[in-house]
């Protein structure tokens, strides 16, 4: 896991992150690496990251229950 690339693929299809990690290195040996790379670099750059929650947001969910 470098950037969360397949990770991320995964959640948003609602999968096992595990299943499209096996599918990429698969489908990357299978193509010579080559196209695998560039394809996960170009991913990780056009993928948007997810906003991380603060502390903050945090406790403020749990002191409403």
């Amino acid at each position: 896991m470098i950037s969360g690339v397949m990770g991320g693929i995964a959640e948003y299809f609602n999968i096992d992150a595990t299943l499209v990690r096996i599918l990429y290195v698969v489908f990357s040996m299978f193509s010579a690496a080559f196209p695998g790379i560039v394809v996960y670099i170009i991913l990780a750059m056009v993928i948007p990251e997810r906003p991380r929650q603060s502390k903050h947001d945090s406790e403020s969910e749990w002191s409403e229950f």
